[in-house]
């Protein structure tokens, strides 16, 4: 890539990054200090700094000859590096005025001086130096699942007041178990741990919400990724933890005081109350953070004084293990210090490591490595279009972004689900529209037929002169082949077609038929978005012998005579009366108890065919002789043909 330094108006290719209006503002904002981009790479080694440049794609030199809109696209799979995820890495960047970067001057790919060792590679924190010089920031979420519940009531207007105790519950085994409590249940004495039943008794006008712990993963993935907005490297810790590898970070916001701050204040201001502490280890960060002082910092030289006094249970140990060293009088880490290592190796030798304190304490003192294992976040695929002078269509412009953008998607085997053109307006505001498609595509044409009549939506304001189109969700596609003929056999002529009348009409106005997991017939069928699944093969009918056509709402008959344990010899239906002339049955289904109530009843299905040859699908709503129940009733479900 090339950077114009010129200010003569030629288009210049820029960094990729996500577009989308909740980033406009970082997009824009001027606070965004010169070169900030290369200033991450201070704190390691050769190769991630080539691994940083690469994936953003930094060249500087002047390109003369352009003199129109220049088109870029790229996949970066480290969030931490996209400009989208870290805002100071789309400030411009300068170079000194050597003769390589003066504009007409050779394009030179910036570098950084020294030497790599051989393990300061790969995508997690070079490993070749001293343990305790690191810095790792462990944030504990005090209250992550009932902030999230809470956030969640208040998007959907249903945010309790402050005064009502809110509680979360999971099944246990004596019943369900608080798992989180806002303020005022714990200031009415509810604590985690206890039965709810018991909890109901203490505080009656308590308001119990079903706990929600797969959704309370997913989010704290996503803020786990959110937070490299501070580090390249974080990892989820636990279920409430955060934890991240800050060496080299701290400079870039002002001091390592300063970053603790200013990453309490961002969670705060999202609604999530935390705890923060700075260590040279992960596992000292993680005893302060939950144990120790207010956004407590340990260097090397303070370590061991500042971990002494905090209780045993600050090693992550198991709840037994915390009870036997209180037992033995080991109420401290510094009384686990003090003890010869000898003593714990013969207790302790064979235990897991949640019950091993020794090992525990050779990690919080760096003894025993423990570095941050942040895993790589999917890629992301964005294009993007600098104009030479604001215009105010971005339709021209569309095609070529969609070829750049399937072309960059088919590289890495990926289709787009979800496209958005984003335009950055020349005051500083951004106007979107978004697309889905029902299966991964990569087709050009069918992505820019999915804006017709939908760049309307776009505001312009006085001008736009930057275009950016982004894969939102995209899944791996692989290539299929094709026919002799040139056609294929894999739906994706009718996802196309779902995907027009979707993005014509609206998403909820198209929805398709879905099997379900069910045996009741009503319930075997649902309609679901069309967008929702993606249209594939015809798949074989599981029930051949039950009609193709079922009523909404079973409709009610009025038998004139039937045969005990049998169907009727005739029936009333519509105002119409039939006669039977063959049938075939009885199929019994049970209700669902799992399900329905205790009251429903067996149902015995029977295939009759009356006098005027007409194939119909009845059913019998009880059986004779019930206790307690009414006489049976009849209904029509479906007809045949």
């Amino acid at each position: 890539m090339k950077h114009d330094f010129t200010d003569q108006g030629r288009g210049a290719v820029i960094l990729p990054f996500t577009a989308s209006p909740a980033k406009a503002a970082q997009f824009s904002t001027p606070n965004f200090r010169m070169g900030a981009g290369l200033r991450p790479a201070a704190g390691a080694g050769l190769a991630q700094a080539q691994q940083m440049l690469d994936c953003a794609g930094m060249m500087f030199g002047n390109d003369t000859k352009t003199s129109q809109a220049v088109i870029t696209s790229a996949a970066c799979p480290n969030p931490a590096l996209n400009p989208a995820l870290n805002p100071a890495m789309t400030a411009p960047i300068t170079a000194p005025p050597t003769s390589a970067s003066r504009p007409g001057g050779p394009a030179q790919r910036i570098t950084q001086r020294g030497t790599a060792g051989p393990l300061d590679a790969g995508n997690g924190p070079a490993t070749d130096r001293d343990a305790l010089s690191r810095r790792i920031v462990s944030i504990h979420l005090t209250d992550f699942a009932i902030a999230r519940w809470l956030r969640w009531a208040a998007a959907r207007h249903d945010a309790p007041p402050d005064d009502l105790p809110v509680v979360l519950a999971a099944e246990g085994a004596h019943g369900p178990v608080v798992t989180a409590t806002n303020r005022a249940a714990t200031l009415a004495g509810l604590h985690i741990g206890a039965r709810v039943v018991d909890m109901r008794a203490l505080c009656p006008q308590v308001r119990v919400v079903r706990a929600d712990p797969d959704g309370d993963r997913a989010a704290l993935d996503k803020l786990m990724l959110w937070a490299r907005r501070w580090c390249p490297w974080t990892a989820v810790d636990g279920a409430d933890g955060i934890v991240m590898d800050t060496t080299g970070s701290d400079h870039l916001w002002g001091g390592e005081a300063a970053m603790l701050r200013e990453i309490e204040g961002t969670l705060g201001v999202l609604g999530f109350s935390t705890r923060l502490a700075m260590a040279p280890t992960h596992g000292a960060a993680w005893a302060l953070a939950r144990y120790g002082a207010v956004r407590a910092i340990a260097t090397p030289q303070t370590l061991d004084s500042q971990t002494a006094p905090l209780p045993a249970r600050a090693l992550r140990l198991d709840g037994d293990t915390v009870l036997l060293l209180q037992r033995l009088g080991l109420k401290s880490i510094g009384d686990l210090a003090a003890v010869p290592r000898a003593s714990l190796a013969r207790r302790f030798a064979t235990a897991a490591l949640t019950q091993n304190p020794l090992l525990r304490l050779d990690q919080l003192q760096g003894r025993q490595p423990e570095p941050v294992n942040a895993r790589t976040e999917p890629p992301r695929f964005a294009v993007q279009a600098r104009l030479p002078e604001p215009v105010q269509d971005p339709t021209p412009y569309l095609a070529e972004l969609c070829d750049a953008l399937c072309e960059t998607l088919a590289k890495a085997g990926h289709g787009a689900r979800k496209v958005t053109v984003t335009v950055y307006r020349t005051d500083a505001e951004v106007s979107h529209v978004t697309a889905a498609t029902a299966r991964a595509s990569r087709d050009p044409n069918h992505l820019r037929r999915l804006f017709d009549d939908r760049l309307d939506r776009i505001d312009p304001g006085f001008g736009f002169e930057l275009i950016t189109l982004e894969a939102d969700t995209t899944d791996p596609l692989q290539a299929v082949q094709s026919g002799l003929d040139g056609r294929t056999e894999d739906g994706a002529a009718l996802a196309q077609l779902v995907d027009r009348l979707s993005a014509r009409l609206g998403p909820g106005m198209v929805r398709t038929p879905s099997a379900r997991a069910s045996h009741i017939p009503e319930r075997s069928l649902t309609w679901m978005l069309a967008l929702a699944q993606a249209p594939g093969a015809r798949r074989k009918l599981g029930h051949i012998s039950r009609p193709l056509r079922l009523l909404d709402t079973p409709e009610e008959i009025h038998v004139l005579y039937a045969i005990p344990e049998g169907p009727p010899v005739q029936f009333r239906w519509r105002r119409v009366s039939h006669r039977i002339a063959h049938f075939h049955g009885p199929e019994r289904i049970a209700p669902e108890w799992w399900t329905d109530r205790a009251s429903a009843r067996l149902r015995d299905y029977y295939r009759i065919e009356d006098d005027t040859r007409r194939r119909l699908w009845i059913y019998r709503d009880g059986i004779y002789g019930e206790i307690y129940h009414l006489p049976p009733q009849w209904f029509m479900h479906g007809v045949f043909g």
